[in-house]
């Protein structure tokens, strides 16, 4: 009998009544806020053909929405990468048993996660140049941005996940031998990661949506080209808002998808230790003495 069936307290039948009763009312009541939206936008003419044409042509999709859907996937790629190594490094930089390192590590990720996002790509774009003496691409003024937010929000949890670990998993590592960099690889850092994969998956379908906001930059992503301007040339601002949420609602189930698929494929596997040769035992010197000894 698995461990969910034996702390699971099953429903009785007041319970089923009730809570058939309760999913038929909030289905109702879904159905009724859908078709009240519905109404009002059919009030105001937002159902009309030739504001859903463009969406047939495929110059539309060719000049407008795949070129800013391919901004955004690029983007939230480069950034999703550089969030993650950001979180894991200044996680264990936190956990340091060093001041030196701890300190520093933890006033960065705590300045970070207190700065605006939008204000943050708006200084990496407009002042960082200052510093530099270079210009910053829209791009890299948004992904440094989505790397310094999301990467500081990946850390705490990456932290947090290490720290509800058991302290006698490092305890017996350090026992038999492992150095501190060894016990973080190999023994916390996979178990913390795979512990926290819901909050990770969270935080980059956050990224991916925070995309969008490369519009102060004019970062020609998924709404700047998907509305702002396929809006200005068709006139359709509603439409393409309409689309363009069911195009990231797609991405975002197809990425929380990938995580659950992950989560399967890595449940239930541990650590194992590498398997044997039987002949090499057989052959080994120890097994000949101890052989002869028996006879």
């Amino acid at each position: 009998m698995s461990t969910s069936n034996v702390l699971y307290d099953h429903q009785g039948p007041r319970a089923r009544i009730r809570n058939a009763v309760l999913s038929v009312l909030f289905g109702v009541a879904l159905i009724g806020l859908a078709w009240w939206v519905y109404a009002k936008f059919e009030k105001a003419g937002q159902w009309e053909a030739w504001l859903w044409e463009p969406f047939l042509d495929s110059a539309t999709w060719t000049q407008f929405v795949l070129p800013g859907l391919r901004a955004t996937l690029w983007a939230a790629a480069v950034g999703m990468v550089l969030s993650l190594v950001f979180g894991v490094v200044f996680a264990v930089g936190r956990l340091s048993d060093h001041r030196w390192i701890s300190i520093p590590a933890g006033a960065v990720v705590e300045f970070f996660r207190a700065v605006p996002l939008l204000l943050m790509i708006f200084f990496v774009f407009y002042g960082l140049p200052f510093v530099i003496k270079a210009p910053v691409t829209a791009f890299w003024a948004l992904v440094i941005g989505l790397t310094l937010y999301n990467g500081s929000v990946l850390a705490e949890a990456f932290r947090a996940g290490i720290k509800a670990l058991p302290a006698g998993q490092s305890e017996a590592a350090y026992a038999i031998g492992m150095r501190k960099s060894q016990v973080m690889q190999y023994i916390l850092l996979p178990q913390a990661a795979r512990a926290m994969l819901p909050v990770i998956v969270s935080q980059l379908v956050v990224l991916l949506k925070d995309t969008a906001l490369g519009y102060i930059v004019a970062y020609p992503e998924l709404l700047q080209r998907g509305v702002n301007d396929l809006a200005a040339n068709k006139g359709n601002v509603v439409a393409a808002a309409i689309v363009v949420a069911v195009i990231y609602i797609l991405i975002n189930s197809l990425l929380t998808a990938l995580a659950g698929w992950l989560d399967r494929r890595t449940r239930g596997r541990g650590f194992r230790l590498p398997k044997q040769d039987p002949t090499a035992e057989a052959a080994s010197p120890d097994s000949g003495q101890a052989t002869a000894a028996q006879g």
